[in-house]
C-alpha cells in the first residue's frame, strides 16, 4: 500500500507517544514539520486546499486520544486569549501567516485576574508553535487564507464544553480578564 505524508505522520506520532515530555513534544513537532513539506498533489492536502474547511477533523486516535484538525482562516480572524485546559497543542502553518501572542496570568490580592502580554510570534508556512498545559495565547490571521493544522493531545472540545477546563479571556476596560463560563 502506498503511504503518503499524512500516513507517515500518524504512524510516527503513534510510535513516539507517551507521557508529556520534552522528547515526545519534540518528536510530534518534527513529524508535524515533515507534514508541512507534503506535496500539494497528495490527495488529502489537495482536498483541503480545494474545500478550505473552517474546521475539519483529519484524525482521532482511538488508543491514545490525540486529534489532528485542519483550519482555514480568513485574513483578520482573531481568536482572543485562551488556554487549552489540561491539554497541550501544536499549531503547524501550511499556508498564510498567523501571529500568536503569549500572556502571563496575574491574580491581584482581591482575586481579580488580568493578563499581561509577553510578546508575539509570527508563524509562517513550514513553522510550528507549541503550547503546553496552562500556556495562554491568542491568534490573529495576518495573511490569509491561512491553512493550519492543530494537533492536540486530547479532545479539546470535550475539555472545553463538557469538563469546562478551558479558560477564555475577555477585554474589559483595556485589560484582558477571565470571561464568563
Amino acid at each position: 500500500m502506498a503511504r503518503n505524508t499524512f500516513d507517515t505522520l500518524i504512524e510516527g506520532i503513534k510510535s513516539a507517544w507517551g507521557p508529556l515530555s520534552t522528547d515526545m513534544v519534540a518528536a510530534c513537532r518534527a513529524h508535524l514539520e515533515d507534514l508541512l513539506k507534503a506535496p500539494a498533489t497528495e490527495d488529502w492536502l489537495a482536498a483541503l486546499h480545494k474545500d478550505a474547511p473552517a474546521n475539519q477533523e483529519l484524525y482521532r486516535d482511538p488508543t491514545h486520544g490525540f486529534v489532528l484538525l485542519a483550519h482555514t482562516e480568513p485574513e483578520g480572524l482573531y481568536r482572543p486569549p485562551h488556554d487549552h485546559g489540561r491539554g497541550w497543542v501544536i499549531y503547524a502553518i501550511q499556508q498564510g501567516e498567523i501571529e500568536m501572542g503569549t500572556y502571563g496570568r496575574l491574580e491581584a490580592p482581591d482575586g481579580s485576574v488580568r493578563l499581561v502580554k509577553r510578546g508575539s510570534t509570527r508563524v509562517r508556512p513550514g513553522q510550528v508553535q507549541v503550547y503546553l498545559p496552562g500556556d495562554i495565547h491568542d491568534t490573529l490571521c495576518m495573511t490569509g487564507p491561512a491553512l493550519l493544522f492543530r494537533f492536540t493531545e486530547r479532545d479539546l472540545k470535550r475539555e472545553d464544553k463538557e469538563e469546562h477546563r478551558v479558560t477564555r479571556y475577555v477585554e474589559r476596560d483595556g485589560a484582558w480578564t477571565v470571561g464568563s463560563p
